[in-house]
């Protein structure tokens, strides 16, 4: 999450120009259905021990919309079904 990765590296002033960017390639930014995407975290962290909650969390929400593809350097998605990773 960009939001997460930037308040903790302290370069909020990047975070507005990282949006820009992101929305600028983006085809759609998906809804987030909270209460649903949390209990299907829950229940891949619980089933995939090495996964971190954050990963779990971004998993929940692109099976809730029907993606199976994610851009990211983050090895923690492979492996996982129904996903590939582009990096």
């Amino acid at each position: 999450m960009i939001l997460h990765r930037y308040v903790v590296i302290n370069r909020r002033d990047v975070i507005q120009p990282a949006f820009d960017a992101l929305l600028g390639i983006a085809d759609q930014v998906p809804a987030v259905d909270l209460a649903a995407a949390a209990e299907r975290a829950k229940e891949i962290v619980m089933g995939h021990r090495q996964m971190s909650a954050r990963d779990a969390l971004h998993l929940a929400v692109m099976e809730h919309h029907g993606i199976e593809r994610i851009l990211s350097f983050d090895s923690g998605f492979d492996g996982f079904p129904g996903i590939t990773r582009l990096s």
